[in-house]
């Protein structure tokens, strides 16, 4: 299963320093960042998929329930400063799977507040 291949480190610093949050699979969907107490804290990340690595997509939203503006990472790569982005200190959810989404799946997934299916969903 491609999602087993997936890793992504956050880090609440720029160039992927202070606190860090390791997820070694992806499929995953997290809600609200405060169930981690990292809500609007991400400045950095690493993006990885170990076998494939251009199957990979990591959607940033700055609402919780995947809602507000969003910002759309595919294929592996490493994200030192969010702020390139507009994205530093925004973050309040995200999906990772280890598949390249379409801009269709996830308008629907902000229109519809569900991430796609057999994934982890985790809330706060």
């Amino acid at each position: 299963m491609a999602n087993s291949d997936v890793r992504l480190t956050l880090w609440s610093g720029n160039n992927f320093s202070v606190r860090r949050i390791i997820f070694r699979r992806g499929g995953v969907a997290v809600r609200d960042l405060g169930a981690f107490r990292f809500n609007n804290v991400l400045s950095s990340f690493r993006l990885r998929n170990v076998v494939q690595s251009s199957e990979v997509t990591l959607v940033l939203f700055s609402g919780i329930n995947f809602q507000g503006t969003f910002r759309v990472f595919r294929g592996s790569q490493n994200v030192a400063n969010l702020s390139n982005f507009n994205f530093n200190n925004v973050t309040s959810s995200f999906i990772l799977v280890g598949r390249n989404l379409t801009n269709n799946e996830i308008s629907q997934i902000q229109s519809s507040g569900r991430p796609p299916r057999d994934i982890l969903v985790i809330r706060q």
